[in-house]
């Protein structure tokens, strides 16, 4: 579908290049610029003190089908390289702090100026303004903590949990592409490009959006309590007889009150005073979940799912990480797509969030190799042989 449009992705680590990737799954000519030693996410399993591994799956996911190529911007030559590049694209997407930018000559109004068309895609921690603008902030800190949601998480007087690798990076990564989509279809109607600001901090509060708007409406939430003291009982999970958890949800009004009873064989509770209503079961909660844990305790998963799905009931199995990337609905969905490698090997991966049915709408090859496509692109830009080679001997580009 972005077949013709043309990405400088000027960014390192996740969310950023997360977005990067996905519009290069949907065909989009993304050349990923790289600082001299290369983007930190390419020492992901080092860093973490993991050796060995030859196949690096997280830098795959958000960089594969780009063009990577390797330039210096400290040196006035890079710099150069970089603008000339920009002078071209349709997008700058980055995640760089603002003052760094600024510094440089690369922030949204230097920018703008040379190239009107550009859609300057900017991502960082907390905005472009404000006294922590230029602060650094990654998912765990800036998506997780500071906005709230690490708290909503944590157990009730427990202590608050670490987010998962990138989570909230991802988050953002699916907000900037939207962000970029329509300005692109405003540049459509004016000819102008213009500044699109994603933060992980704001994208968090939309994600949370729901609890944080009845803070701001009533000036409190409920908190994320043990689970036989949940606030509704139809909304939590229960362990099965062979020892597996499922999600057990229900719908607004008293409709799958009845259908759970009879699911469960616990008819003698559809009119009980203490439940039959849901005000009724947020008193009794305790009980309720006594008396639902007895009751999936009689039931391996096998024999709850086919009892839930007669009633129509809203419910999931949990699974681990392992049965989730084998999940044949998963490789129904969409959700699941092939990454060529570099052998010609293939590596399972996560699918972008949207399928476009009919379309070319997957990985387009591996992630690039550190400085595999500086050559060419520099040629592209019409550098000539012996002006490239000399940025390789001065370290402009590698």
């Amino acid at each position: 579908m972005l077949e013709g449009l043309k990405v400088v992705e000027y960014a390192t680590y996740v969310a950023a290049p997360g977005a990067g990737g996905i519009m290069a799954d949907w065909g989009a000519d993304v050349i990923k610029v790289e600082p001299p030693g290369g983007d930190p996410i390419r020492l992901f399993f080092a860093s973490a003190g993991v050796e060995g591994e030859s196949v690096n799956p997280v830098f795959e996911l958000d960089n594969r089908g780009k063009r990577g190529i390797v330039l210096d911007t400290a040196q006035e030559a890079g710099r150069d390289a970089l603008l000339k590049l920009i002078d071209g694209a349709d997008i700058f997407l980055t995640n760089v702090r603002p003052g760094g930018l600024k510094r440089a000559g690369l922030d949204h109004e230097a920018l703008l100026k040379r190239n009107p068309r550009l859609v300057y895609a900017s991502l960082t921690g907390y905005g472009l303004e404000g006294p922590d603008a230029d602060r650094p902030g990654m998912d765990s800190a800036a998506f997780w903590a500071r906005s709230g949601v690490a708290a909503l998480f944590r157990p009730k007087g427990g202590e608050p949990v670490q987010l998962r690798t990138a989570f909230g990076d991802h988050v953002a990564s699916m907000a900037i592409v939207a962000g970029v989509m329509s300005a692109l279809y405003e540049r459509q109607r004016t000819g102008k490009g213009r500044l699109v600001e994603a933060s992980l901090l704001r994208v968090a509060h939309y994600a949370a959006g729901s609890d944080l708007a009845i803070q701001h409406t009533y000036g409190r939430t409920a908190s994320n309590r043990p689970r036989r003291n949940v606030p509704q009982p139809m909304i939590n999970y229960y362990r099965t007889k062979d020892e597996r958890w499922i999600s057990l949800l229900a719908r607004q009004g008293e409709r799958d009150w009845p259908a759970l009873c009879r699911a469960l064989k616990l008819d003698h509770l559809i009119n009980d005073e203490r439940f039959s209503k849901a005000k009724a079961r947020r008193s009794h909660g305790p009980e309720l979940v006594d008396a639902l844990d007895a009751a999936f305790a009689e039931l391996t998963l096998a024999e709850a799912q086919e009892r839930l799905d007669a009633e129509q009931m809203v419910w999931a199995p949990v699974l681990t990480a392992a049965e989730a990337v084998s999940d044949p609905q998963a490789e129904a969905a969409g959700a699941i797509v092939h990454t060529p490698q570099p052998d010609g090997s293939t590596i399972k991966a996560p699918a972008a969030p949207i399928r476009f049915p009919g379309a070319d709408d997957g990985p387009k090859g591996p992630g690039p190799q550190l400085g595999q496509h500086t050559r060419a692109v520099l040629s592209e830009l019409g550098y000539s042989e012996a002006e490239i080679d000399a940025f390789y001997a001065s370290g402009a580009a590698s």
